[in-house]
Formats: structure tokens, sequence, C-alpha cells
């Protein structure tokens, strides 16, 4: 259970403000939904393959397409330059090519932070 969570409550705290308010009934942890969306994206698995403890899967993508809708992963995700919203992809490769580490940037920000972000993510040489 201790992996259950991709983002630390500090993190969270800054998405909150990006995600639309409760009406009605409580819903399930946004925390934790965004965990299982997370979980689902990142091993690119269906959504009926959700883990029992992010809840269940239906709310899992009935969450995904109504934050997508909504436009909440492209305010997350997208920062904004002279030449409009813009992002920049970090990323570290492993010598076969594939990505060992990735941070996302908004297109205005220098590339050394990008770069000073992956620098410990790097395996040791041999």
């Amino acid at each position: 259970m201790s992996n259950l969570y991709w983002l630390t409550e500090a993190q969270m705290q800054r998405f909150r403000p990006y995600f639309p308010k409760s009406r009605g009934r409580a819903r399930v942890d946004d925390r934790r939904v965004l965990s299982g969306i997370i979980f689902i994206n990142r091993n690119g698995l269906r959504w009926c393959d959700a883990r029992v403890a992010d809840g269940p899967p239906k709310t899992l993508y009935h969450r995904w397409t109504r934050w997508s809708d909504m436009g909440v992963f492209a305010r997350i995700m997208i920062g904004l330059s002279k030449g409009g919203m813009n992002t920049k992809l970090h990323a570290i490769t492993g010598t076969s090519g594939r990505p060992i580490g990735l941070f996302i940037t908004a297109e205005q920000v220098s590339d050394y932070t990008g770069a000073a972000a992956l620098m410990n993510g790097l395996p040791e040489a041999e």
C-alpha cells in the first residue's frame, strides 16, 4: 500500500486549484483517483485493470474524461510563453533509447532547470 499514491500530499496541494470543486455528495479522494489515472496511463492498462485501492474503474474513467474535457490536465501541463501556451519535455534515456526519467516544464523555463532536475536520477556509471 506504500506505493498507492504517485503524488505526495505537497504535490497534490499544488494541483488542487486546477480541479473543479465538488458539488453535491462527497466524491472519491482526488489524490487517490489521480494516482489511479497515472497508474493506468503509465502502464498502458485498460480502465478495468485498475488496482482496487485506486477506486472503481468507472470512477477513474469518468474523472479522466470529465477533467480532460474541462482542460484540467492541459492547464496543469501547459505554460504560457510569448508564442502562447507551450511545454517542454526533458528526458534522460538509457543506452537503448528508452526513457528512464522525464521532467516537464513550461516553455519559458530554461533548459538548465530541466537538466538539473533530472541529474539526480542518473544511474551510476560503470
